[in-house]
């Protein structure tokens, strides 16, 4: 994989604190999210939710 940014191939995965949820559903516990983040640039590559079956 390739940074669209500045082309680097340094990546590592991360995450924050913060849940992602429905917005109809304002006690769910919902999901985290994983960032793949360039390590040259800082560009976040990608956002994938972790357990998308918590959603629902």
């Amino acid at each position: 994989m390739n940074c669209k940014s500045c082309e680097g191939n340094s990546f590592i995965q991360a995450t924050d604190y913060i849940n992602l949820r429905p917005l109809d559903k304002k006690m769910a516990i919902g999901s985290e999210k994983v960032y793949t983040v360039c390590l040259d640039c800082g560009e976040v590559a990608s956002i994938k939710v972790k357990n998308p079956e918590k959603l629902k």
